[in-house]
């Protein structure tokens, strides 16, 4: 095994990371801060990087483009929430509704199971290409490190507003934010708008830097997102108590994964295995906290 193809290897994870770091944002807003596990990230990640893809075939800006990405991810997050709510759906049932409801949308977004775009014949702002031998402001990794510093500041000033802080208590006791005018339905929709708007964008980047958007590439998205959230808790969530800095770490979660998989694929294991490790990752860093409840305070108490 050659050590220089693991490092040559990095500089693409890092940009991967980075890229899905948006996406565990995303996923944390819903996890961590309104307690629900949404599955329709799934299906939202491959419609904002379809309608991305679509609008920059159709001649838009990638801008633009990715702004349409955004809306459209909202407005699958906005199907959630009225689901959940209106409809009195519990959540994981409606993200599953929604997420199957995407995979036609996201067929008659794209006419076809893909759709590819030449990073030679349009104006990406990410590309497999950009990682080496380009300027630092073309580079994948410094846009995309950018992108994510300014929506963790923009997210930060957000969940510090009146509106924001509503949400968090939305998430945090539900009936006591009711008890104090909250209207909890109305939190729990625009968080679910939120979080699928920012995985939206991460479908966007990522079917830019691959070159191609496709039916299936948001397949299996929760578990990064939540294996992201979850090592970036494990490994940083002690070191920072600021809210800024906790999505930082979110960010970092989803790099370190990306390392690790590269790991993995250069120790030679059977690439049909990444999504069981991924998912085994993903239990064991969860279970962590339960561990240290049940033997390790035992161990304390009995010392």
């Amino acid at each position: 095994m050659n050590v220089m193809n693991l490092i040559n290897a990095f500089p693409g994870a890092i940009a991967q990371g980075l890229i899905w770091g948006i996406m565990a944002i995303g996923v944390y807003i819903t996890f961590r801060i309104l307690d629900i596990a949404d599955l329709s990230v799934d299906g939202s990640l491959c419609t904002g990087g379809a309608v991305c893809i679509m609008m920059m075939q159709a001649g838009f800006n990638v801008w633009v483009s990715m702004l349409v990405a955004l809306l459209a991810g909202m407005l699958a997050g906005l199907v959630t929430g009225v689901f959940n709510t209106f409809f009195g759906i519990p959540a994981i049932l409606a993200g599953i509704l929604t997420q199957l409801g995407l995979y036609s949308v996201n067929l008659k977004i794209m006419g076809k199971a893909n759709q590819a775009i030449n990073v030679d014949k349009y104006n990406l702002l990410v590309s497999l290409r950009y990682i080496k031998g380009v300027s630092l402001i073309k580079n994948t990794i410094f846009v995309v490190a950018i992108l994510i510093l300014v929506l963790i500041g923009v997210l930060y000033w957000f969940f510090g507003t009146e509106l924001g802080c509503a949400l968090r208590a939305t998430g945090c006791n539900e009936n006591m934010a009711r008890a104090q005018g909250i209207n909890t339905d109305k939190g729990r929709i625009l968080g679910l708008v939120l979080s699928n708007g920012l995985v939206a964008i991460a479908g966007a980047l990522l079917g830019q830097y691959q070159g191609f958007a496709d039916i299936n590439m948001g397949r299996g998205a929760i578990v990064i997102g939540l294996a992201a959230v979850i090592i970036g808790e494990a490994l940083f969530g002690k070191l920072f108590d600021n809210f800024a800095f906790k999505l930082f770490t979110v960010g970092l979660g989803s790099v370190i994964y990306y390392f690790v998989l590269q790991i993995v694929i250069w120790l030679g294991i059977d690439t049909d295995l990444l999504k069981l490790l991924s998912a085994l990752v993903v239990a064991i860093f969860l279970a962590v906290p339960t561990w240290k409840k049940r033997y390790f305070t035992k161990v304390k108490k009995e010392d």
